[in-house]
């Protein structure tokens, strides 16, 4: 068995796909694994996979041409799932997909094809609350609508679109403390995710602290409008899980 270790992106996915497949071991005698998340096996070589984006736009050009362009936005928003064996389950959905064509993205009683629909389907819906959920603070000494998440996946390109479409003329930044990434959005400028130092880290903590007063005064505001009566904590848990409420001003 030949292990080839991936980095954790979309690019370094497509490239251990290309390295497995090309290598002609046979697809039962090869296995892809992202980088940190396995533990080595006796006889088993392990092959570090370097990210180089010719490979990757290989890759991605055959997904298009051979599948759809349906199967490429499954792929890529598979890689941005939590799952430690999202390139393994990604490769073996190629393996389907290049032999069947486009017909493989109908075809979910194949448990390949059923598993990167499963990891899609949890990217989409967390992504989903977090447009709702999510909460911005303004910073004014750095004129920017500020937000801090947690997410289980990678979901930051996926915000960054749809806030993007909702904020066009705001300067926002949302800032993934579990991945140590931020999106960065500038009217006119567009959207960019940068990964965030320790110093950055830092400073963001300082941010927090300057909006205190103001998530004071919001706290105030929610507290007089419910209506204690009525308060449900069964179904508050049930519609508003509880990870999420700790990046959120009225529960924070």
């Amino acid at each position: 068995m030949t292990v080839y270790i991936c980095e954790d992106s979309l690019e370094g996915i497509l490239c251990g796909v290309y390295d497995a497949w090309m290598s002609k071991k046979g697809h039962k005698n090869v296995r892809l694994q992202m980088n940190g998340m396995f533990e080595q096996e006796l006889f088993t070589e392990y092959i570090q996979v370097s990210a180089e984006s010719m490979k990757a736009s290989n890759v991605i050009q055959t997904i298009r041409s051979r599948i759809s362009e349906s199967a490429y936005e499954k792929v890529y928003i598979a890689s941005l799932s939590q799952d430690g064996d999202k390139a393994d389950k990604i490769y073996r959905f190629l393996i389907y997909g290049f032999h069947i064509g486009k017909n493989v993205m109908d075809m979910l009683q194949i448990p390949e094809v059923f598993q990167v629909f499963q990891m899609c389907r949890n990217v989409y819906n967390e992504n989903h609350l977090l447009t709702g959920f999510l909460r911005f603070t303004e910073i004014k000494e750095k004129r920017l609508l500020f937000s801090r998440i947690g997410p289980k996946n990678a979901v930051l390109p996926l915000l960054a679109v749809h806030f993007a479409d909702r904020l066009p003329n705001e300067k926002w930044m949302i800032y993934d403390e579990n991945r140590k990434q931020a999106v960065i959005f500038a009217p006119q400028k567009g959207w960019t995710i940068a990964h965030i130092g320790e110093n950055e880290a830092k400073e963001i903590e300082g941010w927090q602290n300057e909006a205190e007063d103001y998530e004071k005064l919001w706290k105030i505001f929610h507290d007089t409008i419910a209506i204690k009566e009525r308060e449900n904590k069964n179904c508050q848990r049930t519609h508003l899980p509880l990870r999420f409420r700790e990046y959120m001003t009225e529960f924070a």
